[in-house]
């Protein structure tokens, strides 16, 4: 963990969380908690001893008041196999180091036990992004970091496999919030504690030219039937602990039957074979 590069200033970020609204700034934390919610009614199996791994655990424990709450730290505060489920909430594009971040869930799993994920995936703000980008550049002749990385979802897919997960699954929401002008979107992200804790970020205010610049081009590319639209992308892990009980892939030629026979169909050897 020495030598993972910092790209998330976590005294800037618990300072963003604490100005959060956890009244009316959560509207996607609840919408990640019926995902989630929806996703283990179709997992076969109680969960006794689980885990939740979030920045907002007011918001979380409502979820699972019987779960573990624990800080989204590098290190994170979890017991190896201790629990059967672990669930990590919507702060993985602030971690240092994302896989490390599953692996530690993993060894703080049973064996067979679940993991669960929510996190932004990389088409979320990419309205608001390009907007300061276009408008940075035209005004100053270069960018500043200004949002956490977030990955794609046949990347995030990838972390669960390096993580040592079985039967990885990864799927994504795409959620449209919908606001009077690209001031309401700014002023939304301070309220979900959102706003910009990247190490390498400006340590000055950004200039009020480019947020005008950033919100006319806002307006302009984006601006549908009067309204500004906000997407947020958000992406669902699910992997197990591996266990003897889980089915797994058979051997190559180890088939005792021909797909032929099993489709009704003929086989025809090609040319040279």
């Amino acid at each position: 963990m020495q030598n993972t590069p910092q790209i998330t200033d976590r005294t800037a970020l618990l300072r963003n969380r604490a100005r959060a609204d956890l009244d009316s700034g959560m509207f996607l934390h609840h919408a990640a908690i019926e995902e989630l919610q929806d996703r283990l009614t179709l997992v076969n199996k109680r969960f006794k001893n689980p885990a939740i791994v979030t920045g907002f655990p007011d918001i979380w424990r409502k979820f699972m008041p019987e779960a573990r709450v624990v800080a989204d730290t590098d290190t994170l505060d979890l017991q190896a196999g201790a629990h059967d489920l672990v669930v990590h909430a919507m702060s993985l594009h602030w971690a240092n180091d994302p896989v490390g971040q599953i692996i530690q869930c993993r060894r703080a799993l049973m064996p067979d036990g679940l993991f669960l994920g929510a996190a932004f995936g990389g088409q979320t703000l990419h309205e608001l992004r390009a907007a300061l980008g276009q408008a940075e550049v035209e005004v100053t002749n270069g960018m500043s970091p200004r949002v956490a990385p977030m990955a794609e979802i046949r990347d995030m897919g990838s972390l669960l496999q390096r993580a040592g997960l079985a039967l990885p699954v990864a799927d994504a929401v795409t959620l449209t919030a919908t606001y009077e002008t690209p001031w309401h979107v700014m002023r939304d992200l301070r309220t979900m504690g959102e706003t910009n804790a990247l190490t390498n970020r400006l340590r000055r205010s950004t200039g009020r030219q480019v947020l005008i610049r950033a919100a006319e081009v806002y307006v302009q590319e984006f601006m549908n039937q009067g309204r500004i639209p906000a997407t947020f992308e958000l992406i669902f892990l699910l992997g197990w602990s591996p266990d003897s009980s889980q089915p797994r892939p058979l051997r190559p030629g180890s088939a005792n039957a021909r797909l032929a026979d099993a489709l009704g169909a003929s086989e025809t050897k090609l040319p040279g074979a």
